[in-house]
């Protein structure tokens, strides 16, 4: 397992070979690899801020949580702060399980408490100005869902 915070752009493609190297005991890897969009032109740089210590030790904790939940065998979260521009990568998600399931359920469950429930502070900036982005309904929704038992 583990947490990286970096402002340093990455490549997703080497980061997923790199988890899957050796992995003989393994069934299944998900991955998911979110990018800055340009909101139509309306952003032009993506800004986000964290704490050290403190938001990779959340977003530990959360990888925790899913390890145990979907009896995953390892997980990885890689997430840019800083400034990032549109078509670059925010986030890297990689999950490892016995069975393909666990791995995509575990790898979806993740993303959804990054995108609502980890501590990051984000900016947009564009030519109308900034302004500071908070988790939508949907995101909410999203990570509600597994609160509720709805999706295992």
């Amino acid at each position: 397992m583990s947490v990286t915070l970096q402002t340093a752009p990455f490549d997703p493609g080497a980061l997923l070979t790199a988890f899957a190297a050796g992995r003989a005991e393994t069934g299944a890897i998900a991955s998911f690899t979110g990018l800055a969009r340009a909101e139509g032109g309306a952003t032009s740089v993506l800004e986000l801020e964290a704490y050290p210590g403190f938001t990779d030790a959340a977003i530990a904790g959360m990888i925790d949580a899913a390890i145990a939940r979907f009896s995953l065998q390892d997980a990885i979260v890689v997430h840019r702060t800083g400034r990032i521009a549109p078509g670059e990568a925010i986030v890297f998600v990689a999950t490892a399980a016995a069975h393909r399931r666990a791995a995509l359920e575990a790898c979806d469950h993740l993303m959804d408490w990054l995108k609502s429930r980890a501590p990051f502070w984000k900016k947009e900036h564009g030519p109308d100005g900034s302004r500071w982005i908070e988790p939508t309904d949907r995101d909410k929704a999203d990570a509600a869902r597994w609160d509720e038992g709805v999706a295992t």
